[in-house]
């Protein structure tokens, strides 16, 4: 599988994954979403800020997923993972508030980002509001 990750272009998270500040990509959510039990090792996401082209690709180097999550296990990975999420520890609590009632938490950590030749895609079919996409091929959903 390969994956589209959409960020929040106003958290400027993009540019610590390629200068390597940020090697997890997090999810939060209510109920289970993809990339939930469909992404691997060695796969690839690609990311992109909302309403911009994907501009980079990285390697997935392993996943963990974390369920049944309450607001004291939602501030224990917070703390033990903060930092490598690209989260600056004085922005914790304010990600905590954010999370804390989230049941599920899927951590992407990623290796090898590169800046790719940006390019754009197609989200017919899953919906405008979709934050990850994923796909057999990627190919399928890139524009010309």
């Amino acid at each position: 599988m390969e994956h589209i990750a959409i960020m929040r272009k106003s958290w400027g998270l993009t540019s610590k994954i390629l200068n390597g500040q940020k090697k997890i990509e997090s999810r939060w959510y209510k109920v289970k979403y993809a990339p939930w039990n469909k992404i691997k090792a060695g796969e690839i996401v690609y990311f992109k800020d909302s309403g911009e082209f994907v501009t980079i690709k990285a390697e997935v180097d392993k996943v963990i997923q974390f369920s049944d999550l309450n607001p004291e296990k939602v501030k224990e990975i917070l703390y033990t993972y903060g930092q490598a999420d690209g989260l600056g520890i004085d922005k914790i609590p304010a990600f905590y508030e954010m999370f804390k009632d989230k049941k599920y938490c899927i951590l992407v950590f990623l290796k090898n980002p590169k800046k790719i030749e940006p390019f754009d895609i197609d989200k017919t079919g899953f919906g405008m509001m979709s934050a990850w996409i994923s796909i057999d091929d990627i190919n399928k959903i890139k524009k010309n």
